[in-house]
């Protein structure tokens, strides 16, 4: 099994009375809350944490794209893991961004991340999420009905930027180029692998089924709520007449860990209400513009986490939940290394997923504490899951970097 370390990079300083004197952390937050010189310094901490965790041997490090929020301070994830690719050296790169229908033309995207695989070696993972609506629709001002047209054709001309030999002219609806010609152009061949990040869309499953590419189930509530999700995905894979290799699927997970329960209750409650309390005060307007969900998602009843994090705001609005809930319900693993791992390996093993990226740092948990969190799991966690599924798989959607010899040694940093 491959463990990946995820950062949202949420603001850390969201006063108390945010959800009382805020519709929401996303879209229309109160701009006055930001302050830069803070950010410079939750920013510096926030890529010590990604460096750190690249250090203690975790598989990979992932980095995500949002706007116009204080939940994730990432609106280019390219920026953060082009720092990563210089100061890392064999982690994975896994940028669960670019909202490809976003840029115009999508060919930034892949000259940004053909330029990052060629500086780390070939170590980039490149996903591709649609997008919350909150990002895409608001934000960034997308007709949510034209949305996923945008998104499939910016796919294929990315793809296409990537893999065509010769310069070419491109002729979409959407997006019109009389000459593609990519430099630079990936390390890997015939691309990076491609990951595709998403809340429980029906139409995401057969595609990634089709592209032959990972589902990856970004859940902001845990195994106990996700189990009907993945099932699912494994239903659809099973009709679609795909093997189970759990390399297909990734999921997402908050785990905080300590010598014991009680210390790990103590050291993490503050840090997951913040969380739960502030950073997903999400307002129910900006969850679900017409025209965003698909008629198939719709009629199987799926929920995207957006949606549930909405609908959970408004049930809370005047009393956020308290850590034993966030506990109880399996948002947050907490517990001894062993009582960890035991919880890790039976999520693992129960949704059938070869891909775990795991939230070591959340909500306004500072840099001690996460570097605490990443070394325990690293030392007395990591060794007792990662031969998970190697004895029956292979993973063929992992990076396939240059060899450590070929790579380069950059110079020490210049004061």
């Amino acid at each position: 099994m491959k463990i990946l370390w995820f950062h949202l990079m949420p603001y850390t300083e969201l006063p108390d009375d945010f959800r009382q004197k805020n519709n929401s952390v996303w879209v229309d937050i109160n701009s006055n809350l930001f302050e830069p010189e803070r950010a410079h310094h939750m920013y510096n901490d926030f890529m010590d944490e990604l460096e750190f965790a690249a250090q203690s041997g975790f598989h990979g490090v992932c980095v995500n794209e949002h706007h116009n929020n204080g939940y994730g301070l990432m609106p280019s994830p390219n920026l953060i893991a082009s720092t990563l690719a210089r100061r890392t050296s064999e982690a994975a790169l896994c940028i669960l961004g670019n909202s490809l229908a976003l840029y115009n033309p999508p060919t930034r995207v892949a000259e940004e991340m053909a330029m990052i695989d060629c500086i780390s070696g070939g170590r980039v993972i490149a996903g591709f999420p649609v997008g919350s609506p909150m990002d895409t629709c608001y934000a960034y001002g997308q007709n949510p009905s034209l949305l996923r047209q945008r998104y499939y054709e910016a796919h294929d001309l990315v793809l296409k930027s990537w893999m065509e030999p010769e310069t070419f002219a491109f002729n979409g609806r959407f997006n019109q180029q009389r000459y593609v010609n990519n430099w630079p152009r990936p390390v890997q061949k015939p691309r990076p692998p491609i990951w595709i990040p998403g809340g429980g869309s029906v139409e995401t499953w057969r595609w990634c089924a089709e592209m032959d590419y990972v589902y990856c189930y970004l859940s902001y509530y845990g195994y106990k709520a996700g189990r009907d999700t993945m099932h699912g995905f494994w239903r659809e894979m099973d009709k679609l007449g795909k093997d189970r290799n759990p390399y297909r699927a990734g999921f997402l997970q908050f785990v905080g860990v300590a010598e014991t329960r009680a210390e790990a209750a103590r050291l993490y409650k503050e840090a997951a209400e913040y969380f739960y309390g502030r950073c997903l005060h999400v307002d129910p307007k900006f969850a679900s513009p017409p025209g965003y969900t698909t008629e198939a998602t719709v009629r199987a009843r799926v929920q995207s986490m957006v949606v549930q994090a909405a609908n959970k705001a408004i049930e809370r609005r005047e009393v956020p939940l308290d850590f034993q809930e966030i506990v109880d319900k399996g948002y947050v693993i907490i517990g001894s290394p062993d009582e960890v791992a035991e919880q890790i390996r039976a999520l693992a093993v129960d949704m059938n997923v070869g891909h775990l990226m795991l939230l070591l740092q959340f909500g306004n948990m500072g840099k001690e504490l996460a570097f605490h969190n990443t070394r325990l799991f690293a030392e007395k966690v990591l060794p007792q899951v990662k031969d998970l599924f190697d004895d029956r798989w292979d993973d063929r959607w992992w990076p396939q970097p240059m060899a450590r010899q070929q790579r380069a040694h950059p110079a020490p940093v210049v004061q």
